[in-house]
Parts: structure tokens; C-alpha cells; sequence
């Protein structure tokens, strides 16, 4: 961990810019970046909290620009769905030992977006339904209060659906805001959010206003094949960091 009381100001804000810009750009990873950059500043007790403080913000302002843009017809299996499942997560997580699961879930993410990369054409098209669609959202649900990694598993399935842009994102960015809003109540609940949360939140609050805006203004320029590249890359990179 980087202990430099001078480098601490600077990272923080680093890391808001950074997950700003790319959430604003296509709707996903704000915890990835976040944690790659924050985890070398603060102990994970307080880097977390932070991390959904701030993922809220991040996805809440590109919903807002968005709203009228984005397709969010299919969202509610999910949603419904994942409300269950973070409860059922946080319960495991004093039962299941949480690096065997991580390391089990980031060796899959990693085959999977190698195997995406490769074969980018892959689709399940509307196999199962909306009824599949909630068996993905209860995993995502269960992925957050386990492991905080809510977004994957909804992220996967829009792109094995082969749905456009705007209903992909219209899923898996709601969902990942819905899924840090419980995240917070819990985290309140635990004591673990703080006032050094909130003065950090306060710093960051400027970079994730101005990378928000810059990752929005670059979504409408992303074709679809260029979006899911970008996601299949993200997602081999969740797995590769899960791994490590």
C-alpha cells in the first residue's frame, strides 16, 4: 500500500476521474478501476464504502443524460430478481470462503472473454425468456452482496442477447445503480460509512462530475461492434484482476 500522504489526494481523485469517464462511456467497471487504483491508498474497510458512495453518482448522472435514449424495457426481471439475491450473497459471505469464489469466478470470466474476444459473434438470442433473464439478475444480486461484482453476470447475458447498445446498457447500468443503493444501506447499517467517507466522497465529487460528462458525450460515437469490444475487454480484465 502507497502510505506517501501527498500521493493520497492525487490517486483519489485519479481513480474518480478515471471510472467516471469509462461508466459514463459505456455504462460498466466503475468498481474495477476504482478498486485497481484505490486498494493502493486505503484498506479495503474503506475503500469499498467509498467505491459505492461514488458508484452511485457515477451511474446516476449518465442514467439521468441518458434516460431518453436508453431502452430500459427489459430491465425489470433483473431488477426484481437481484433484490433477492443480495441478501442471499451477504449471508454466504460468512459461509463460503470468498477468494476460492473469486478466483473460481475470475478464472470463468477470463475463458469467457477470451472465448467472446475470439468469437464475437456468439448469441443466445430470446432463449429463457424473461424468466432467464431474472435467474441472471438473482446472480447478479447475489454476485453484489458476495463478492460487490453485481454488473457481470447482467453485463454477460445483454451481450450473449445480442441486444443493441441502448437496451444492453439500459439493463446492466440500472441494475449496478439499484445494486449500490442496498449496498449503502447495508454498509450504513454495518458503521461503515464514515466521515472520512463522506470528506472523500466531497474531493471526488468535481472528477466524477467532469468524467461522467466527457464518457457521455464519447457513448454516442461507440458503433455497436466497437461497444462490444470495449465490454468483452473490460470483462477479461474483471477476471484477470479477480485472479491476481
Amino acid at each position: 500500500m502507497i502510505t506517501d500522504p501527498s500521493l493520497y489526494i492525487p490517486l483519489l481523485l485519479l481513480g474518480a476521474f478515471a471510472a467516471a469517464f469509462v461508466t459514463g462511456a459505456v455504462g460498466f467497471a466503475d468498481a474495477l478501476i476504482l478498486n485497481a487504483i484505490w486498494l493502493h491508498i486505503m484498506p479495503p474497510a474503506a475503500a469499498i464504502p467509498l467505491v459505492v458512495s461514488c458508484g452511485i453518482a457515477m451511474h446516476a448522472l449518465p442514467l439521468f443524460k441518458l434516460r431518453k435514449q436508453l431502452d430500459f424495457s427489459r430491465l425489470p426481471p433483473f431488477l426484481l430478481a437481484g433484490i433477492l439475491g443480495v441478501p442471499a450473497g451477504a449471508w454466504m459471505l460468512t459461509r463460503l470462503d470468498p477468494q476460492t469464489f473469486r478466483t473460481f469466478i475470475g478464472g470463468m470470466l477470463a475463458v469467457y472473454g477470451i472465448w467472446m474476444l475470439l468469437k464475437p459473434k456468439t448469441s443466445v438470442g430470446e432463449a429463457g425468456g424473461r424468466k432467464l433473464d431474472g435467474v441472471v439478475g438473482l446472480a447478479g444480486g447475489f454476485m453484489g452482496g458476495f463478492a460487490g461484482l453485481s454488473g457481470l453476470f447482467p453485463t454477460l447475458w445483454a451481450g450473449l442477447r445480442g441486444w443493441p447498445k441502448d437496451k444492453q446498457r439500459g439493463v446492466y447500468q440500472p441494475f449496478v445503480l439499484a445494486m449500490h443503493a442496498l449496498g449503502i444501506l447495508v454498509f450504513a447499517a454495518s458503521g461503515l460509512i464514515t466521515a472520512r467517507t463522506g470528506v472523500d466522497l466531497l474531493w471526488c465529487l468535481p472528477a466524477i462530475l467532469i468524467g461522467s460528462w466527457l464518457g457521455v458525450m464519447v457513448y454516442p460515437y461507440l458503433n455497436e461492434a466497437v461497444f462490444r469490444r470495449i465490454i468483452q475487454g473490460l470483462v477479461l480484465i474483471s477476471g484477470i484482476s479477480l485472479l491476481l
